[in-house]
């Protein structure tokens, strides 16, 4: 797939999934990012790639350092995985607002949402 107009690079990537503002030669990648079909999936691909990592750190130090059984660190791990996707997706209309206005883009008015994005 050809690289779009914009495109960060890896590092620059993961500063924006982290919330990082990108420079101002980014502008055309962070619109596509945030408003083209499929901007939730991204939404919440971006947060996994911030959230598995801690995860993985949690489970080993459970794992190696917790007397406690095995499968009790499987479902933690699950659970705050399965709540943080969970609040992500659901407020990913206010994530791509917040996001949106913190690059000077305009937020697109969305009717299916019933009410304005914050």
């Amino acid at each position: 797939m050809a690289r779009m107009a914009g495109d960060p690079g890896v590092l620059g990537w993961l500063r924006f999934a982290a919330g990082f503002r990108l420079p101002a030669g980014n502008t055309d990648w962070v619109r596509h990012e945030l408003t083209d079909a499929g901007w939730r999936g991204r939404t919440v691909l971006r947060h996994l790639a911030l959230i598995v990592p801690i995860c993985a750190v949690l489970a080993i130090v459970l794992l190696t350092l917790s007397p406690a059984p095995a499968w009790l660190a499987v479902m933690m791990i699950a659970l705050i995985l399965c709540g943080s996707v969970f609040s992500v997706a659901a407020y990913a209309d206010d994530i791509r607002a917040s996001r949106l206005r913190q690059h000077g883009l305009d937020v697109p008015d969305d009717p299916d949402i019933g009410r304005p994005t914050h």
